[in-house]
């Protein structure tokens, strides 16, 4: 008979055996493994140092592109505004100084002339400001020879007053008279919805109005809605108006993504959406002597836009 001490010496040499093997193909797998993650971990840092030197190459090219842009800027735009007045709207404070003052160069190399600068602040478009400013356009202080529309909307009542003592009429109808001007605005920076960034302004011919980012939170639409009916007021007083304003300002909840998506807005409005680079800038231009020409457009790097308007060819 076999012994029992032969049995618990057999199995102790088996488990002693599946132990060995399971360290032993341990150990080898183990290798496979770090060496297998090894060579990926080496694989995704050649990938990032290769995305890395691609970013650099394209952000090169994309500085030499605007640097060039900004060389040939003032040649494509000479003249296209040769006697025009303009005035410029800045909508809200995400819209750096640095893009006014550009945009305003390019105006006057254009041969046009920026007449002033106001800048919306947030209480523009707030619904809960609507009480304060119907009461001042429908009061006393509101200037005689503005007529307003048969509406209950604040925000067109206030974007009527507005375009009618900004805006220059086309044709031979009389300018808006200066005194007027400075009373509305004065009037509305009492109620904090503007400001007067430049040291004066007079009535012009056409508006450009400018934009960044989008609109947040529940009140949203009713903000957009107020910034809609202001640019299309300023753009049916006078000779045309251009929305410009950044890649966010072209999405659906951004005043440039809202005009562009109303075909009856945007048939009358032009818009921009790349106003941050030189190429947007000109466009703007360009764009304001289109409207001149009765030509609306969207233009920069959004969807069905064209990259810039056309250039309209010189006068032998």
């Amino acid at each position: 008979m076999i012994d029992f001490r032969y049995h618990i010496v057999s199995l102790v040499a088996v488990f002693l055996a599946i132990a060995l093997g399971i360290v032993i193909g341990t150990t080898a797998l183990n290798g496979r493994v770090l060496d297998d993650l090894e060579d990926q971990v080496t694989g995704l840092q050649e990938d990032k140092r290769n995305l890395e030197d691609n970013t650099q190459a394209l952000q090169a090219r994309l500085d030499t592109g605007d640097l060039f842009e900004e060389a040939v800027g003032p040649a494509l735009v000479e003249g296209t505004l040769a006697g025009s007045t303009v005035v410029i709207v800045v909508d809200g404070e995400d819209v750096p100084d640095d893009t006014v003052e550009a945009v305003s160069l390019l105006v006057d190399q254009a041969g046009g002339t920026v007449t002033g600068t106001i800048r919306l602040t947030d209480a523009y478009s707030d619904p809960a400001k609507e009480s304060e400013l119907q009461s001042y356009v429908t009061g006393p202080g509101k200037p005689t020879s503005v007529t307003l529309p048969e509406t209950d909307d604040t925000g067109e009542l206030v974007a009527s007053v507005l375009a009618q003592v900004l805006v220059v009429p086309p044709g031979d109808l009389p300018a808006p008279d200066s005194a007027e001007l400075s009373s509305v605005l004065a009037g509305l920076s009492a109620l904090d919805v503007l400001t007067q960034e430049s040291p004066s302004v007079q009535p012009a011919q056409y508006v450009v109005m400018l934009t960044a980012g989008v609109q947040e939170g529940d009140d949203a639409e009713e903000r957009l809605a107020t910034q809609v009916e202001l640019a299309t007021a300023l753009d049916a007083a006078g000779s045309g108006a251009v929305v410009s304003g950044d890649a966010a300002s072209a999405r659906e909840n951004g005043l440039v993504g809202v005009i562009r998506a109303d075909p009856e807005v945007s048939a009358l409005v032009s818009t921009v959406d790349n106003v941050e680079s030189a190429a947007g800038r000109i466009s703007t231009v360009l764009a304001l002597s289109q409207e001149g020409e009765g030509t609306s457009g969207k233009y920069g790097t959004g969807e069905d836009t064209q990259p810039v308007p056309p250039v309209l060819a010189s006068t032998p």
